[in-house]
């Protein structure tokens, strides 16, 4: 990591471990809102009555989570990146569809991406766990929150 104005309390490489997985977990929510929202605008369906409203609160989520992880890195000293250019080439997400979406093809691409940023968490939770314990708890939070919303969603799908 660079130097920049916020000194960090983590040395040099618990640093650059914890930065990088909280970039990843940037560009993710990001992304994982931003699947959510076109989904929201897109879902048409017996279920759009439930579905509609599920994707906002999954929007929420993944936003206030994206602003938690951003400002942890901003703590540690790492500047964030959220720009779109950033966001479309490192995020692990599945993607959606383009167009009008079925209720349950909108279910199964949240199920999807909702797999996707919770596979790329677990990983960011080992790699943290020595190097920044505060980063990792972060981390956990916001998985276990995401693996209550990716049973929930396939609840819904069954």
């Amino acid at each position: 990591m660079t130097k920049g104005p916020i000194a960090s309390t983590l040395d040099a490489g618990e640093q650059r471990i914890a930065g990088e997985a909280l970039q990843g977990t940037v560009v993710d929510l990001i992304d994982l809102s931003l699947v959510a929202k076109q989904a929201h605008w897109n879902v048409v369906g017996r279920n759009f009555l439930s579905v509609h409203p599920s994707l906002d609160e999954l929007v929420t989520v993944a936003r206030d989570f994206t602003d938690e992880a951003a400002e942890r890195a901003t703590a540690i000293g790492v500047s964030p990146d959220g720009r779109s250019s950033t966001v479309a080439s490192d995020a692990g997400t599945a993607g959606i569809d383009a167009g009008w979406l079925k209720d349950t093809d909108a279910i199964a691409a949240v199920v999807a991406n909702l797999a996707a940023v919770i596979e790329r968490l677990r990983t960011r939770i080992e790699s943290t766990e020595k190097a920044d314990p505060v980063t990792q708890d972060l981390l956990i939070a916001i998985t276990a929150k995401l693996e209550q919303l990716h049973w929930m969603w396939q609840a819904q799908g069954s």
